[in-house]
């Protein structure tokens, strides 16, 4: 079987080769994209089998998709897959620093790296963006949107049928994520549709038609260049032919597999809104008996505790009322930067000396320097990003991709090198540097700032 880029289906061969999921896996496209059709397959038949499943029997089944889930996600390919990426980008940063003396060269040879769904989500809005510029009347009005009833009233103005269809497409395949979407109680796109409206007003302001693709291209032949001259460069070393040729090994496994390693969370989060819905239907239905005032109060139980009250159509009000409380109060606390598993705080400090006076020292994870207005934003719904300016904030989460578009560069309070920020900024080619303790205090919103994304420190600009 072949699949529409050319390569063999890998649907008929995605059990794990002999020696588990430590042996390593062949450099080839058909593994993601086997890997990506299994994972649509799995979630469509979840999406088509819960329609009719309510009560006891709803929480039968969901027992049962909790287990598929879980098979899905432990499929030892899929880890392996995962590794392979993460592990030739390790092996690329390491041999070409010792080879060529050249500091985190893996960030521009992953530009535009193939089945990223998490910076084609970003690159998507681009397109909702060229559908609603050219309707005047659209854009003024989703500058006064303030409700959720507005892909309703899209349609009465001129341009507004395209203008709400596209935005409907988009929710379609993104609208299961929000920021802090591992919590099922998060409101999604799709249930808050107005949390992108201010994204797609930046993007109409600050790019021109086509911006997406183009963006994408850029990046794809900024990475083959980058690939033309590691390789030259290699081969003129003593035994170049030899380091040049694995290097080619490892420019082509990690272009074929990093790009995969955003998918499982979008399956996550795919399969989380799906449960999220038919729970919310249950609990409608508890309303509608007089058991639940209002059926988010399910987000205060547990699964157990929620099969429970639909089994018996009984409720304790009180342990609800003391959890909600409770969680009320977790707003006040401030988390550690590190939790160990036995409770304990874990804190430390940067030992660096080779960085300039009064720089707030992080971890490097995407190459470049760039100077630019810095944003200091806490909830993308608020955001108003103008080209060239830097993104400020504690943590992102796939959700924000969408703003990294319209950005010149990233600073946050976590992160690692393969969180999710590290790996969209290597994607669009941002500087980047993240775990910077403080930076949303230290860091005033409207300041120059420096982001020195190869060596992981910032300079704040008189």
């Amino acid at each position: 079987m072949v699949s529409p880029n050319g390569h063999r289906s890998a649907l008929g061969r995605l059990s794990p080769p002999a020696g588990g999921a430590s042996a390593p896996i062949e450099t080839d496209p058909a593994i993601v994209t086997g890997l990506i059709e299994r994972s649509k397959v799995s979630i469509a038949a979840l999406e088509r089998d819960i329609r009719t499943k309510t009560g006891p029997a709803l929480f039968d089944f969901l027992l049962e998709a909790f287990e598929e889930h879980k098979r899905v996600l432990g499929d030892p390919l899929n880890l392996q897959a995962i590794m392979a990426g993460m592990e030739a980008t390790w092996w690329l940063n390491d041999k070409l620093q010792e080879w060529l003396c050249e500091k985190n060269a893996a960030d521009t040879l992953t530009l535009s790296a193939p089945d990223n769904v998490t910076s084609e989500m970003g690159l998507a809005l681009l397109d909702v963006a060229d559908v609603i510029r050219p309707h005047s009347e659209v854009v003024a009005f989703l500058r006064g949107v303030e409700g959720e009833g507005f892909l309703d009233e899209l349609a009465k103005l001129a341009g507004g049928t395209e203008a709400r269809d596209a935005i409907e497409a988009y929710l379609d395949r993104y609208g299961m994520r929000c920021v802090g979407e591992i919590d099922i109680t998060r409101p999604r796109w799709r249930e808050r549709p107005s949390t992108l409206v201010p994204v797609i007003l930046d993007n109409v302001r600050n790019f021109e038609p086509g911006a997406a693709e183009r963006r994408f291209e850029q990046g794809r032949q900024k990475a083959q260049q980058k690939e033309q001259d590691v390789l030259s460069r290699l081969r003129a070393l003593p035994d170049g032919d030899r380091k040049a040729d694995e290097a080619k090994r490892m420019i082509d496994r990690v272009r074929t597999f990093i790009g995969y390693r955003e998918y499982p969370t979008y399956g996550i989060v795919s399969r989380s809104f799906i449960y999220k819905q038919a729970l919310l239907e249950e609990a409608e239905r508890l309303v509608q008996a007089d058991v639940l005032p209002e059926k988010e109060d399910i987000f205060y139980l547990t699964f157990q505790e929620l099969h429970e009250v639909v089994r018996s159509n009984r409720v304790d009000d009180q342990l609800i009322q003391q959890r909600k409380e409770a969680f009320r109060s977790y707003h006040a606390l401030t988390p550690p930067r590190v939790l160990t598993s036995d409770g304990e705080a874990v804190t430390g400090a940067y030992r660096r000396d080779d960085v300039p006076a009064g720089a707030l020292i992080g971890l490097a994870v995407s190459a470049g320097t760039i100077e630019g207005r810095a944003r200091v934003i806490f909830d993308m719904a608020q955001a108003d990003l103008e080209a060239g300016d830097i993104l400020v904030t504690t943590f992102t989460d796939p959700s924000w991709s969408p703003l990294f578009v319209g950005i010149a560069g990233l600073v946050t309070e976590v992160g690692g090198l393969m969180t999710h920020g590290a790996v969209i900024a290597r994607e669009y080619g941002l500087p980047a540097v993240v775990g910077v303790e403080q930076a949303t205090r230290l860091i005033r919103d409207g300041q120059r700032i420096r982001v020195h994304g190869t060596d992981g420190y910032i300079e704040i600009l008189p």
